[in-house]
């Protein structure tokens, strides 16, 4: 028996009729974040627009703050530094600087007269705009590929109205986060791809466990409207759900505070993208499968009569 539920057993909350306001307000939302993209675009990281790349080897472990301190001193724009692989491994980011090949190569002569002999310079290259473009090309073919997967996956496990759900709600994700991009112009670069598509990931495993007990209370309540059904579905896994986005928000602020500069790109964007995430399989994904028209007692339920249970009298785990 269980001691403690974060949700007791007996909530009850109406979702469904909420989706009159948390429709229009994710489509002012996607609006915007539209908006501010085209408007403002991205703050492009040294990934996306080109520059130095130096690894480099120290003779003890590294100094990472004193590093930074010294290479901002030199004025060439944008600076990454961070550890790379062992403590006395660095690799150092450079933003492109205008002036052609020439004034790339005047970078690395600048950072060998500040460290001079006192480390070992195991690789440099120049990142160009070629490079540059390659990368995001197969960032967003990596965001499309990942939503054509979950597609199909969602379509083959459950309904095309599952499927058509999960995908609009993940679009709803990803355009929303790109819009905080956009926004705060918090820096973008393979880690914000990364962090989209752990992102995607996160907010699809959330759906489908609403999703999926969705689809056991279709077996269960063939005459219930579809409503009072995905009200109920939420509201049993409504607990799972909070400790889940709790918990890991938990982590995620622990390291946005403590892990330093480096991952705070990466770390910020998942705390945003867990809490739409959230919101998103709550109030999205659940509610626009009345609008794609599924029926409680259609091909789902009449596939696996055999293991329907009559409203009357049956209690759900």
């Amino acid at each position: 028996m269980r001691l403690f539920r974060f949700v007791p057993d007996d909530t009850s909350i109406k979702f469904m009729e909420d989706r009159k306001y948390s429709f229009p307000a994710s489509a002012v939302l996607i609006v915007a974040s539209i908006f501010m993209f085209f408007v403002y675009g991205l703050n492009l990281g040294i990934d996306f627009r080109g520059g130095t790349l130096i690894e480099i080897e120290t003779e003890g472990p590294a100094d990472i703050g004193d590093i930074r301190s010294r290479l901002s001193g030199l004025g060439l724009g944008d600076v990454q530094v961070q550890e790379f692989g062992a403590p006395n491994d660095v690799l150092i980011r450079i933003e492109r600087q205008d002036g052609g090949e020439e004034a790339q190569q005047g970078v690395v002569t600048a950072v060998r007269g500040e460290f001079g002999e006192s480390v070992t310079y195991r690789r440099v290259e120049v990142v160009g705009p070629r490079v540059s473009g390659e990368l995001t090309q197969a960032g967003t073919i990596a965001v499309i590929a990942a939503l054509i997967a979950v597609l199909a996956y969602i379509w083959f496990r459950f309904e095309w109205h599952f499927a058509v759900g999960a995908v609009i709600a993940l679009v709803h994700d990803i355009v929303l986060t790109m819009g905080m991009f956009a926004i705060v112009q918090l820096e973008f670069n393979l880690a914000s791809i990364a962090a989209i598509l752990t992102i995607v990931g996160y907010s699809l495993n959330d759906t489908v466990v609403v999703y999926d007990r969705i689809r056991e209370n279709l077996r269960r309540y063939k005459k219930k409207p579809l409503p009072e059904v995905l009200d109920l579905s939420i509201n049993q896994t409504l607990s799972r759900t909070a400790l889940t986005s709790i918990t890991t928000l938990l982590a995620l602020i622990a390291l946005y505070i403590f892990g330093g500069a480096v991952i705070q790109s990466f770390t910020f964007a998942m705390i945003w993208g867990v809490i739409i995430g959230t919101y998103s399989s709550i109030f999205i994904a659940a509610p626009v499968l009345i609008v794609l028209g599924l029926k409680p007692g259609g091909r789902l339920v009449d596939q696996t009569a055999d293991e329907t249970k009559e409203e009357s009298g049956q209690k759900v785990s």
